[in-house]
Protein backbone atom coordinates (compact mmCIF):
# COMPACT_ATOMS: atom_id res chain seq x y z
CA UNK A 1 0.00 0.00 0.00
CA UNK A 2 1.42 3.13 -1.20
CA UNK A 3 0.97 6.56 1.40
CA UNK A 4 -1.65 7.88 -0.87
CA UNK A 5 -3.54 4.60 -1.18
CA UNK A 6 -3.54 4.75 2.74
CA UNK A 7 -5.12 8.47 2.62
CA UNK A 8 -7.28 7.85 0.37
CA UNK A 9 -8.73 5.20 1.93
CA UNK A 10 -8.93 6.87 5.35
CA UNK A 11 -10.81 9.77 3.98
CA UNK A 12 -13.42 7.72 2.06
CA UNK A 13 -14.43 6.45 5.79
CA UNK A 14 -15.57 9.25 6.48
CA UNK A 15 -19.40 9.50 5.91
CA UNK A 16 -19.16 12.87 4.28
CA UNK A 17 -21.77 13.12 2.76
CA UNK A 18 -23.07 17.25 2.14
CA UNK A 19 -22.55 19.19 4.17
CA UNK A 20 -20.66 16.79 6.51
CA UNK A 21 -17.13 16.90 6.62
CA UNK A 22 -17.11 13.82 8.84
CA UNK A 23 -13.45 14.68 10.34
CA UNK A 24 -11.67 14.67 6.80
CA UNK A 25 -10.56 18.53 7.13
CA UNK A 26 -8.99 17.55 10.37
CA UNK A 27 -7.46 14.46 9.37
CA UNK A 28 -5.77 16.29 6.42
CA UNK A 29 -4.80 19.70 8.56
CA UNK A 30 -2.89 17.21 10.55
CA UNK A 31 -0.41 16.03 8.51
CA UNK A 32 -0.38 19.80 6.98
CA UNK A 33 0.53 20.85 10.37
CA UNK A 34 3.44 18.72 10.39
CA UNK A 35 4.46 20.28 7.09
CA UNK A 36 4.43 23.56 8.22
CA UNK A 37 1.14 24.94 7.19
CA UNK A 38 -0.49 26.91 9.80
CA UNK A 39 -3.98 25.63 9.32
CA UNK A 40 -7.51 27.74 9.67
CA UNK A 41 -10.81 26.46 10.14
CA UNK A 42 -13.80 28.69 8.69
CA UNK A 43 -17.16 27.09 9.62
CA UNK A 44 -20.06 28.88 7.82
CA UNK A 45 -24.08 28.23 7.66
CA UNK A 46 -26.83 27.94 9.42
CA UNK A 47 -26.82 25.04 12.35
CA UNK A 48 -28.62 23.01 10.29
CA UNK A 49 -26.39 23.22 7.51
CA UNK A 50 -23.04 23.37 8.91
CA UNK A 51 -20.33 24.23 6.95
CA UNK A 52 -16.46 23.18 7.26
CA UNK A 53 -14.15 25.39 5.53
CA UNK A 54 -10.20 24.99 5.57
CA UNK A 55 -7.48 27.17 4.95
CA UNK A 56 -3.85 26.05 5.56
CA UNK A 57 -0.63 28.44 4.26
CA UNK A 58 2.52 27.49 4.28
CA UNK A 59 5.04 31.14 3.17
CA UNK A 60 7.69 30.33 0.78
CA UNK A 61 11.23 31.35 1.32
CA UNK A 62 10.43 35.16 0.81
CA UNK A 63 7.38 37.18 1.78
CA UNK A 64 7.38 37.59 -1.92
CA UNK A 65 7.06 34.12 -2.65
CA UNK A 66 4.34 33.20 -5.68
CA UNK A 67 1.41 31.08 -3.96
CA UNK A 68 0.25 28.10 -5.37
CA UNK A 69 -3.25 26.80 -4.19
CA UNK A 70 -4.19 23.17 -3.93
CA UNK A 71 -8.44 23.44 -4.10
CA UNK A 72 -10.86 21.12 -3.27
CA UNK A 73 -13.82 19.55 -1.27
CA UNK A 74 -14.01 17.03 1.46
CA UNK A 75 -18.03 16.26 0.67
CA UNK A 76 -19.66 13.86 -1.09
CA UNK A 77 -23.06 12.87 -2.80
CA UNK A 78 -24.91 10.71 -1.32
CA UNK A 79 -24.38 6.64 -1.96
CA UNK A 80 -27.65 5.85 -3.58
CA UNK A 81 -28.96 2.46 -2.78
CA UNK A 82 -26.30 0.58 -0.60
CA UNK A 83 -27.97 -2.97 -1.94
CA UNK A 84 -26.61 -1.62 -4.94
CA UNK A 85 -23.18 -1.41 -4.34
CA UNK A 86 -20.70 -4.46 -4.68
CA UNK A 87 -18.76 -3.48 -0.92
CA UNK A 88 -19.58 -0.57 1.60
CA UNK A 89 -19.38 3.17 -0.20
CA UNK A 90 -17.71 4.17 3.00
CA UNK A 91 -15.77 1.22 3.19
CA UNK A 92 -12.84 1.77 0.87
CA UNK A 93 -12.07 -1.70 -0.71
CA UNK A 94 -9.61 -2.71 -3.28
CA UNK A 95 -10.83 -5.02 -6.31
CA UNK A 96 -9.04 -6.18 -9.28
CA UNK A 97 -6.57 -2.53 -9.41
CA UNK A 98 -9.27 -0.22 -8.40
CA UNK A 99 -10.35 1.16 -5.07
CA UNK A 100 -13.78 1.54 -4.50
CA UNK A 101 -15.66 3.61 -2.14
CA UNK A 102 -17.77 6.89 -2.39
CA UNK A 103 -15.69 10.22 -2.78
CA UNK A 104 -12.83 7.67 -4.46
CA UNK A 105 -12.47 9.51 -7.85
CA UNK A 106 -14.53 12.92 -7.00
CA UNK A 107 -12.40 14.11 -4.88
CA UNK A 108 -10.64 12.43 -1.98
CA UNK A 109 -8.44 10.38 -4.38
CA UNK A 110 -7.41 14.02 -5.65
CA UNK A 111 -7.01 15.21 -1.54
CA UNK A 112 -5.08 12.36 -0.92
CA UNK A 113 -2.35 12.48 -4.07
CA UNK A 114 -2.07 16.40 -3.31
CA UNK A 115 -1.31 16.12 0.55
CA UNK A 116 1.54 13.13 -0.50
CA UNK A 117 2.51 15.16 -3.24
CA UNK A 118 3.46 17.90 -1.05
CA UNK A 119 4.95 15.57 1.79
CA UNK A 120 7.55 14.28 -1.18
CA UNK A 121 7.77 17.89 -2.02
CA UNK A 122 8.95 19.34 0.76
CA UNK A 123 11.29 16.75 1.70
CA UNK A 124 13.44 17.84 -0.95
CA UNK A 125 13.19 21.60 -0.82
CA UNK A 126 12.48 22.04 3.01
CA UNK A 127 12.34 26.02 2.20
CA UNK A 128 11.02 26.54 -1.56
CA UNK A 129 10.57 29.20 -3.43
CA UNK A 130 7.03 29.08 -3.66
CA UNK A 131 4.14 29.56 -0.58
CA UNK A 132 2.03 26.50 -0.52
CA UNK A 133 -1.72 26.43 0.44
CA UNK A 134 -4.54 24.45 0.53
CA UNK A 135 -8.51 25.36 0.17
CA UNK A 136 -10.60 22.85 1.12
CA UNK A 137 -14.36 22.83 1.67
CA UNK A 138 -17.57 20.26 2.96
CA UNK A 139 -20.13 22.28 0.77
CA UNK A 140 -19.07 21.84 -3.28
CA UNK A 141 -21.87 19.39 -3.81
CA UNK A 142 -24.58 21.03 -1.90
CA UNK A 143 -25.59 24.40 -2.82
CA UNK A 144 -22.11 26.03 -2.37
CA UNK A 145 -23.37 28.94 -0.53
CA UNK A 146 -21.04 28.91 2.63
CA UNK A 147 -17.85 26.31 1.47
CA UNK A 148 -15.16 27.96 -1.38
CA UNK A 149 -17.08 31.63 -1.71
CA UNK A 150 -16.88 32.45 1.37
CA UNK A 151 -13.50 31.36 2.17
CA UNK A 152 -12.27 33.59 -1.17
CA UNK A 153 -14.39 36.69 0.45
CA UNK A 154 -12.20 35.99 3.47
CA UNK A 155 -8.84 36.13 1.65
CA UNK A 156 -9.91 39.20 -0.46
CA UNK A 157 -10.78 40.92 2.64
CA UNK A 158 -7.43 40.44 4.31
CA UNK A 159 -5.58 40.92 1.01
CA UNK A 160 -4.36 37.03 0.84
CA UNK A 161 -2.51 37.30 -2.69
CA UNK A 162 -2.90 34.41 -4.91
CA UNK A 163 -0.95 33.27 -7.55
CA UNK A 164 -1.97 29.90 -9.08
CA UNK A 165 -4.27 27.33 -8.06
CA UNK A 166 -4.79 23.75 -9.07
CA UNK A 167 -8.61 22.35 -8.35
CA UNK A 168 -8.88 17.83 -7.84
CA UNK A 169 -12.06 17.46 -9.62
CA UNK A 170 -11.89 14.30 -11.88
CA UNK A 171 -11.45 16.17 -14.82
CA UNK A 172 -10.00 13.05 -17.43
CA UNK A 173 -11.09 10.72 -19.18
CA UNK A 174 -9.90 7.74 -19.93
CA UNK A 175 -6.08 8.34 -18.71
CA UNK A 176 -5.10 10.77 -15.94
CA UNK A 177 -4.11 13.71 -17.22
CA UNK A 178 -5.96 13.04 -20.67
CA UNK A 179 -8.09 16.64 -20.34
CA UNK A 180 -7.53 19.11 -18.08
CA UNK A 181 -9.11 22.24 -17.67
CA UNK A 182 -8.02 25.77 -17.64
CA UNK A 183 -11.72 27.40 -17.88
CA UNK A 184 -15.75 26.64 -17.41
CA UNK A 185 -18.45 28.33 -18.50
CA UNK A 186 -20.80 30.45 -16.51
CA UNK A 187 -24.18 28.78 -15.11
CA UNK A 188 -27.38 31.29 -14.69
CA UNK A 189 -30.65 30.36 -13.60
CA UNK A 190 -34.07 32.00 -14.73
CA UNK A 191 -37.23 31.41 -13.02
CA UNK A 192 -40.22 32.59 -15.38
CA UNK A 193 -43.98 33.07 -14.12
CA UNK A 194 -46.61 34.04 -16.80
CA UNK A 195 -49.92 35.07 -15.18
CA UNK A 196 -53.09 34.15 -16.62
CA UNK A 197 -56.49 34.28 -15.12
CA UNK A 198 -58.33 30.82 -13.79
CA UNK A 199 -61.20 29.73 -15.39
CA UNK A 200 -63.42 26.47 -15.91
CA UNK A 201 -62.16 25.08 -19.29
CA UNK A 202 -65.58 25.12 -21.06
CA UNK A 203 -65.90 28.69 -21.14
CA UNK A 204 -62.30 30.01 -22.22
CA UNK A 205 -63.59 33.44 -23.01
CA UNK A 206 -64.02 33.92 -19.27
CA UNK A 207 -60.74 33.01 -18.43
CA UNK A 208 -56.96 33.91 -20.18
CA UNK A 209 -54.57 30.53 -20.23
CA UNK A 210 -50.80 31.68 -19.72
CA UNK A 211 -49.69 28.11 -21.03
CA UNK A 212 -51.12 29.79 -24.14
CA UNK A 213 -49.54 33.04 -23.59
CA UNK A 214 -46.01 31.55 -23.35
CA UNK A 215 -46.24 28.88 -26.07
CA UNK A 216 -44.86 31.49 -28.87
CA UNK A 217 -42.28 32.70 -26.84
CA UNK A 218 -41.12 29.51 -25.22
CA UNK A 219 -41.04 28.36 -28.88
CA UNK A 220 -38.60 31.22 -29.68
CA UNK A 221 -36.57 30.64 -26.89
CA UNK A 222 -35.69 26.93 -27.10
CA UNK A 223 -34.77 27.76 -31.28
CA UNK A 224 -32.49 30.98 -30.61
CA UNK A 225 -29.30 30.83 -31.57
CA UNK A 226 -27.68 33.07 -28.67
CA UNK A 227 -23.72 33.40 -29.59
CA UNK A 228 -21.26 31.67 -31.80
CA UNK A 229 -18.95 31.05 -28.74
CA UNK A 230 -15.33 31.33 -29.74
CA UNK A 231 -11.84 29.50 -29.73
CA UNK A 232 -12.43 28.65 -25.79
CA UNK A 233 -15.83 28.03 -25.56
CA UNK A 234 -18.55 26.28 -27.22
CA UNK A 235 -21.70 28.56 -28.11
CA UNK A 236 -24.21 29.06 -25.29
CA UNK A 237 -26.84 26.76 -24.44
CA UNK A 238 -30.32 27.41 -23.18
CA UNK A 239 -32.26 24.63 -21.56
CA UNK A 240 -35.89 24.39 -19.97
CA UNK A 241 -35.82 22.11 -17.00
CA UNK A 242 -38.66 22.25 -15.00
CA UNK A 243 -42.56 23.58 -16.16
CA UNK A 244 -45.02 23.85 -13.57
CA UNK A 245 -48.64 24.77 -14.77
CA UNK A 246 -52.07 23.40 -13.58
CA UNK A 247 -54.19 22.52 -10.53
CA UNK A 248 -53.98 18.88 -11.60
CA UNK A 249 -58.16 19.10 -12.38
CA UNK A 250 -58.56 18.25 -16.11
CA UNK A 251 -61.35 20.66 -16.38
CA UNK A 252 -59.21 24.01 -14.97
CA UNK A 253 -57.56 26.74 -16.92
CA UNK A 254 -54.49 27.19 -15.04
CA UNK A 255 -53.55 30.83 -12.88
CA UNK A 256 -50.21 30.99 -13.79
CA UNK A 257 -47.25 28.73 -15.24
CA UNK A 258 -43.67 28.61 -14.00
CA UNK A 259 -40.73 27.81 -16.15
CA UNK A 260 -37.27 27.17 -15.05
CA UNK A 261 -34.40 27.84 -17.23
CA UNK A 262 -30.52 27.82 -17.31
CA UNK A 263 -28.14 29.52 -19.42
CA UNK A 264 -24.13 27.95 -19.53
CA UNK A 265 -22.35 30.39 -21.46
CA UNK A 266 -18.84 31.22 -22.27
CA UNK A 267 -17.44 34.69 -22.77
CA UNK A 268 -18.93 35.32 -26.03
CA UNK A 269 -22.42 36.92 -23.78
CA UNK A 270 -22.45 38.00 -20.68
CA UNK A 271 -25.36 37.53 -18.22
CA UNK A 272 -27.05 41.32 -19.14
CA UNK A 273 -26.63 39.96 -22.82
CA UNK A 274 -28.71 37.37 -22.23
CA UNK A 275 -31.02 38.39 -19.83
CA UNK A 276 -31.97 41.54 -22.16
CA UNK A 277 -32.05 38.94 -25.28
CA UNK A 278 -34.86 36.90 -23.38
CA UNK A 279 -36.90 40.17 -21.62
CA UNK A 280 -37.30 41.30 -25.78
CA UNK A 281 -38.69 37.80 -27.28
CA UNK A 282 -41.04 37.85 -24.32
CA UNK A 283 -41.93 41.07 -25.08
CA UNK A 284 -42.08 40.54 -28.88
CA UNK A 285 -44.68 37.94 -28.23
CA UNK A 286 -47.24 40.59 -26.18
CA UNK A 287 -45.84 39.84 -22.76
CA UNK A 288 -45.35 42.54 -20.23
CA UNK A 289 -42.98 42.54 -17.40
CA UNK A 290 -44.91 43.04 -14.38
CA UNK A 291 -48.72 42.84 -16.40
CA UNK A 292 -48.20 39.54 -17.64
CA UNK A 293 -45.01 37.88 -16.26
CA UNK A 294 -42.19 38.23 -13.60
CA UNK A 295 -38.77 36.88 -13.88
CA UNK A 296 -35.79 36.31 -11.70
CA UNK A 297 -32.10 35.87 -11.64
CA UNK A 298 -29.79 33.75 -10.20
CA UNK A 299 -26.24 33.93 -11.68
CA UNK A 300 -24.16 30.91 -10.13
CA UNK A 301 -21.09 31.55 -12.23
CA UNK A 302 -19.05 33.72 -14.35
CA UNK A 303 -17.47 31.84 -17.24
CA UNK A 304 -13.46 32.10 -16.65
CA UNK A 305 -10.13 31.07 -18.44
CA UNK A 306 -6.80 30.36 -17.81
CA UNK A 307 -4.72 31.47 -21.06
CA UNK A 308 -1.42 30.00 -21.69
CA UNK A 309 0.98 31.22 -18.85
CA UNK A 310 3.18 29.72 -15.91
CA UNK A 311 0.88 27.67 -14.96
CA UNK A 312 -0.52 26.03 -17.91
CA UNK A 313 2.83 25.50 -19.37
CA UNK A 314 3.92 23.72 -15.68
CA UNK A 315 0.65 21.52 -15.87
CA UNK A 316 0.54 20.34 -19.51
CA UNK A 317 4.57 19.61 -18.89
CA UNK A 318 4.06 17.68 -15.45
CA UNK A 319 1.77 15.61 -17.03
CA UNK A 320 3.59 14.70 -20.15
CA UNK A 321 6.56 14.55 -17.60
CA UNK A 322 5.01 11.75 -15.95
CA UNK A 323 2.36 9.85 -18.62
CA UNK A 324 3.68 11.03 -21.76
CA UNK A 325 0.44 12.40 -23.00
CA UNK A 326 -0.17 15.54 -24.27
CA UNK A 327 -3.37 16.72 -22.33
CA UNK A 328 -6.12 18.44 -24.02
CA UNK A 329 -7.43 21.61 -22.66
CA UNK A 330 -10.80 22.18 -22.14
CA UNK A 331 -13.87 24.30 -20.38
CA UNK A 332 -16.42 21.76 -20.91
CA UNK A 333 -18.80 19.98 -18.45
CA UNK A 334 -20.63 21.94 -15.69
CA UNK A 335 -18.97 24.22 -13.30
CA UNK A 336 -17.03 23.67 -10.03
CA UNK A 337 -15.64 26.10 -6.72
CA UNK A 338 -13.14 27.28 -9.66
CA UNK A 339 -15.49 30.03 -10.36
CA UNK A 340 -14.82 31.40 -7.10
CA UNK A 341 -11.23 31.26 -7.16
CA UNK A 342 -11.03 32.89 -10.23
CA UNK A 343 -12.51 36.20 -8.52
CA UNK A 344 -9.54 36.31 -6.39
CA UNK A 345 -6.79 34.37 -8.23
CA UNK A 346 -5.41 35.20 -12.12
CA UNK A 347 -4.25 31.33 -12.99
CA UNK A 348 -7.00 28.39 -11.99
CA UNK A 349 -6.60 25.18 -13.51
CA UNK A 350 -8.15 21.43 -12.87
CA UNK A 351 -6.58 18.92 -13.27
CA UNK A 352 -7.75 15.38 -11.42
CA UNK A 353 -8.38 11.30 -11.98
CA UNK A 354 -11.20 10.35 -14.96
CA UNK A 355 -14.75 10.95 -13.99
CA UNK A 356 -16.54 8.00 -15.60
CA UNK A 357 -18.32 6.58 -12.18
CA UNK A 358 -18.40 9.86 -10.29
CA UNK A 359 -21.76 10.15 -8.50
CA UNK A 360 -22.63 6.88 -9.60
CA UNK A 361 -23.06 2.95 -7.80
CA UNK A 362 -19.54 1.36 -7.18
CA UNK A 363 -17.78 4.64 -7.77
CA UNK A 364 -14.32 3.55 -8.31
CA UNK A 365 -10.46 5.09 -8.99
CA UNK A 366 -7.85 2.87 -10.72
CA UNK A 367 -4.95 2.32 -8.40
CA UNK A 368 -2.53 3.41 -11.36
CA UNK A 369 -4.30 6.82 -11.94
CA UNK A 370 -3.88 7.02 -7.91
CA UNK A 371 -0.89 6.87 -8.27
CA UNK A 372 0.00 9.29 -11.81
CA UNK A 373 -2.11 11.87 -10.44
CA UNK A 374 0.27 11.93 -7.28
CA UNK A 375 3.56 11.69 -9.59
CA UNK A 376 1.67 14.56 -11.46
CA UNK A 377 0.89 16.45 -9.14
CA UNK A 378 4.41 16.58 -7.72
CA UNK A 379 5.75 17.17 -11.14
CA UNK A 380 3.77 20.28 -10.86
CA UNK A 381 5.39 21.71 -8.06
CA UNK A 382 8.68 20.96 -9.32
CA UNK A 383 7.97 22.71 -12.69
CA UNK A 384 6.69 25.48 -11.05
CA UNK A 385 9.75 26.11 -8.96
CA UNK A 386 11.82 25.71 -11.90
CA UNK A 387 9.84 28.32 -13.51
CA UNK A 388 10.31 31.16 -10.75
CA UNK A 389 13.97 29.74 -9.88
Amino acid sequence: MTETLRLAEALIRQPSITPEDAGCQALLAERLSRLGFACEFLPSGPQDFRVTNLWALRPGATPEAPVLVWAGHTDVVPPGPRERWHSDPFEPTVRDGRLYGRGASDMKGSLAAMVVACERFLRDHPQPPIALAFLLTSDEEGPARDGTVVVCDALRQRGQRLDWCIVGEPTSVQRTGDMIKNGRRGTMSGRLTVKGIQGHIAYPHLARNPIHLLAPALAELVATHWDDGNEHFPPTSWQVSNIHGGTGASNVIPGHVVVDFNFRFGTASTPESLQAGVHAILQRHGLQEGQDYELSWTVGGLPFLTPSGPLVEAVRAAVHDVTGLQPQLSTSGGTSDGRFIARICPQVMELGPPNATIHQVDEHIALADLEALTDVYHRCLERLVAAVS
